[in-house]
C-alpha cells in the first residue's frame, strides 16, 4: 500500500496488473502530474477513475468510500464531491488513453486454447452502442437515435472494437458519435490489424473499399456478404466454394447451409461467407463456417462490458470531455479483469479461457478492492491470485454451441421491447453444416 496521500490510490488485486509505476508513467507522459501535492494526487484520480468501473452503482462518493474503508487508522482526506469533480476533469482523458494503448492486446500464447485457427489469431470486429447523460454540454456531440415514438431518451456513443475471439480482450478499440456508422469509424482500427490475425466480421463490413484496407494490413478476412450479392464466379473447387473478387481483392465464396437442433426444434438458414484464404486444401469450407461461429465472442464481450461492469445504466459523465475519460476507464478495467482470467487458466495448461466466468471475475476483483487487498504483488510471481483462485473453482463447463435471436443491444424499458427475450443459454444446440454445392448466386 502507498503512504501518506497516495494510500487511496489503488484497486486492490488488480493494482498488480496496473502498478503506480504504470500510472505515475502514463501521467508524465501526458502531462497530468499535480504541479503540488494535493489531498487528491493525480495518482489518486486514476485510480478512483477505474474502481468507478467496478462500483457504477454508486456516485463518487462512494467510490472514494470504497477506496478507504480498509484504510482505518491513516490519515485520509475527506473530499467533497465537487472536490472529486475538479480532480477528475484536471487528469482529462489522456492518462486514460494512454493505459489503454499500453495495455491492449489479445493476452494470447502460442498454446493458449480457442485463441488460435491453423496458425492464425482469431479476432472479430464489431460494434455497439454506450447510453450517455441528456445535458446540454453532451448534446453538443452527442446524439440521440431516431425512432418511431420521438427517438432514444438518452444521446448514445458508438463504440468498435477489435476483440480476440479466445480471451475476448480488446486488441484495439475507437468510438465517437452514433452520425457515423460503423464502417466509417472501422478504417481508424486498421493499424491494428497484422500478417497472421483472421478477422471475423459481420455482414456490415462487407464494403470492397473496406476490405481492400483490411487486406492491405496482411491480415486475413473472414466476413459475411448478403446472400443476395451477385459475386462473379471465376473457379469452382471441389469443396463446393469458388474464387470470386471483391473489388482488386480476390475472396473465396463459401454458400453453406446452417442447421441448428435444439430442443425447440431445427432452424435452417443461408450464409454467405467470403475469405481472403484462397487454398480450398489447407482452408477447408466446412472449417470456415465452423470459424465463423467464432464471431459470437465479440458479442459477448460487450456482454461484459455493458451488462455484467454497467448492468445497463447510463454513464455517469455529463461532458463530452468526461465520457472520453470514463470510456478508456472502461476499457481499461475490462482488460484487466480478462488479463488475470487469461493468466489463471494459463496455469493449468489445456484449459480454454473461455471457461472462466466473468462476473466471477469482476465480483472478486469488487472484494479485493474494498480490502485493500493484494496491491502489492509478493517476491514470488503469482500468476493466479485470489481472482483467478475464484475463477479456476468455478470455471464453466466446456464451450457448447449455441444460438441466439438478434436483439437490441442495449438495455430499453420492458413495456418497449418488441419480443419476448430467449436467453442463449438455454440453447443446448447440436449443429450440423452442409456446405452447398456452388450453383452460382
Amino acid at each position: 500500500m502507498a503512504g501518506g496521500r497516495f494510500a487511496p490510490g489503488h484497486l486492490g488485486e488488480l493494482t498488480q496488473c496496473i502498478p503506480f509505476e504504470m500510472v505515475d508513467e502514463a501521467l508524465k507522459a501526458t502531462g497530468r502530474v499535480q504541479e503540488r501535492l494535493r489531498d487528491l494526487p493525480s495518482r489518486v484520480v486514476v485510480y478512483l477513475l477505474l474502481a468507478g468501473c467496478l462500483f457504477p452503482e454508486v456516485g463518487y462518493l462512494g467510490v472514494w468510500r470504497k477506496l478507504t474503508g480498509a484504510l482505518a487508522g491513516l490519515p485520509l482526506a475527506a473530499p467533497s464531491a465537487s472536490a472529486l469533480a475538479q480532480a477528475r476533469r484536471r487528469i482529462g482523458a489522456t492518462p486514460l488513453k494512454w493505459l489503454f494503448d499500453l495495455l491492449k492486446g489479445p493476452v494470447a500464447g502460442p498454446r493458449t486454447p480457442g485463441a488460435w485457427w491453423r496458425g492464425l489469431l482469431v479476432i472479430a470486429l464489431d460494434g455497439t452502442t454506450l447510453t450517455v447523460p441528456d445535458t446540454p454540454a453532451v448534446l453538443t456531440r452527442f446524439t440521440k437515435q431516431a425512432g418511431n415514438h420521438g427517438g432514444t431518451g438518452y444521446p448514445q456513443v458508438r463504440l468498435l472494437t477489435l476483440v480476440a475471439c479466445g480471451t475476448r480482450t480488446l486488441i484495439d478499440a475507437v468510438f465517437g458519435p452514433t452520425t457515423s456508422g460503423e464502417t466509417t469509424h472501422a478504417p481508424r482500427l486498421l493499424p491494428s490489424l497484422r500478417p497472421g490475425m483472421i478477422l471475423l466480421a459481420d455482414r456490415n463490413f462487407a464494403a470492397q473499399g473496406l476490405i481492400n484496407d483490411i487486406a492491405a494490413t496482411g491480415a486475413e478476412v473472414l466476413v459475411r456478404l448478403k446472400n443476395g450479392r451477385r459475386m462473379p464466379i471465376l473457379a469452382r473447387y471441389r469443396d463446393g466454394s469458388y474464387l470470386s473478387a471483391l473489388g482488386p481483392v480476390p475472396v473465396r465464396v463459401v454458400d453453406c447451409e446452417i442447421t441448428i437442433t435444439t430442443t425447440a426444434g431445427k432452424h435452417t438458414g443461408l450464409y454467405r461467407l467470403a475469405t481472403t484464404l484462397l487454398d480450398h486444401h489447407r482452408h477447408p469450407a466446412g472449417e470456415l463456417a465452423m470459424l465463423y461461429h467464432q464471431r459470437w465472442e465479440i458479442e459477448t464481450a460487450y456482454l461484459e462490458l455493458k451488462s455484467t461492469i454497467l448492468g445497463g445504466r447510463v454513464l455517469r459523465a455529463r461532458t463530452p470531455e468526461g465520457i472520453d475519460q470514463e470510456i478508456y476507464a472502461l476499457l481499461v478495467v475490462h482488460q484487466l479483469l480478462r488479463t488475470a482470467m487469461a493468466d489463471a487458466t494459463s496455469t493449468q495448461p489445456g484449459t480454454d479461457p473461455d471457461r472462466a466466468g466473468f462476473s466471477i471475475a469482476w465480483q472478486a476483483a469488487r472484494d479485493q478492492l474494498v480490502l485493500a487487498a493484494g496491491v502489492i504483488a509478493d517476491t514470488a510471481i503469482d500468476l493466479t491470485g485470489t481472482i483467478g483462485r475464484h475463477v479456476l473453482a468455478s470455471l464453466l463447463p466446456q464451450r457448447r454451441l449455441r444460438v441466439s435471436p438478434r436483439i437490441v443491444k442495449r438495455a430499453i424499458s420492458k413495456y418497449q421491447a418488441r419480443g419476448p427475450r430467449i436467453d442463449r443459454t438455454s440453447y443446448k444446440a447440436t449443429t450440423g453444416i452442409e456446405i452447398l454445392a456452388a450453383a452460382g448466386p
